[in-house]
């Protein structure tokens, strides 16, 4: 369901019909508030809403938060093979004590997943970006060599079982402008990246870095990898924005679990105007359905 003031229940139920209520082998439930999803199949949650489109209300979020955690228990269960999140408002959650900055890291909680990794993905560019919800200011203690290890080992066993890409390439961006010009604009390249990058390639993997994010994601720079990790949010997410933002699709690797998302917000400003864009929902399940078949997951 996602954020009921906004888009998610609209595109959500756009794609149900799109889709004739499956996908491949796989039957579609929507997940949240029965009276906005009257008449679909349907998993109900017990707590309601008095959603206003447009105006977010801190007394939705126990619905919000239901339905995820509904939905992430039928996976762990086995009665679902993948789940594919509307998006929420982070603001909104807060204000009702959510302790969590976004779906990855709340996702990351209710698996007991080691390490969470957020991705984003379409059929132009693969981005993961080290550190997600997190000030710019902090991002730099947040670089480190485990943590960069950590999240490549993740995103190139995702390669290879989820993507079927047999022998991954991997791309790692620079914290700095210009990766740091030796030295000379930051030494994290030098001191945290090329080390990690060294053991990668040690351990038998294809990964190349440090490299300057403003020259990574052209058309010829992006047929020399399948996935870029980028230091920060922002630096992933703006080049794969840009070249598919209405078929772009939020993958969390690192889960026990498949779940996907569309590439995009809450879009207040159009909620309830009946002209919310639905691709990148039909994206969303698309690859859901993709990764489960991979991973032989059925229901």
């Amino acid at each position: 369901m996602g954020e009921p003031s906004g888009i998610g229940p609209e595109i959500a139920l756009a794609a149900f019909d799109a889709l004739g209520g499956k996908i491949g082998a796989h039957p579609l439930k929507l997940v949240g508030d029965a009276a906005i999803f009257a008449g679909r199949d349907i998993i109900p949650t017990k707590a309601k809403t008095r959603a206003v489109p447009g105006k977010p209300d801190p007394a939705n979020a126990a619905a919000v938060i239901e339905a995820i955690e509904i939905a992430v228990k039928a996976c762990l269960a086995g009665e679902a093979a993948g789940l594919v999140t509307a998006p929420i408002h982070k603001a909104v959650l807060k204000e009702a004590g959510f302790p969590y900055p976004g779906h990855t890291e709340f996702l990351g909680f209710l698996t007991n997943a080691p390490r969470a990794v957020m991705m984003l993905a379409s059929d132009k560019l693969r981005v993961v970006p080290l550190t997600i919800h997190a000030p710019l200011a902090e991002v730099p203690k947040a670089v480190t060599s485990d943590a960069i290890l950590e999240t490549c080992e993740i995103v190139l066993k995702a390669l290879r079982r989820d993507f079927a890409i047999a022998q991954p390439r991997l791309a790692i961006a620079g914290l700095n402008p210009h990766a740091g010009e030796d030295g000379m604009l930051g030494m994290e390249e030098k001191n945290i990246i090329v080390p990690a990058i060294r053991l990668l390639n040690e351990r038998g993997h294809k990964v190349i870095g440090p490299l300057s994010a403003d020259t990574l994601f052209h058309d010829e720079a992006r047929k020399n990898y399948d996935a870029v990790l980028t230091m920060y949010h922002d630096q992933g997410l703006i080049p794969i924005k840009t070249l598919s933002f209405w078929d772009g699709v939020n993958v969390t690797l690192g889960l026990p679990i498949v779940r996907t998302s569309p590439d995009h917000g809450t879009a207040f400003d159009i909620a309830g105007k009946g002209n919310a864009d639905h691709r990148s929902m039909i994206a969303a399940i698309r690859m859901a359905a993709s990764i489960a078949d991979a991973r032989s997951v059925s229901k």
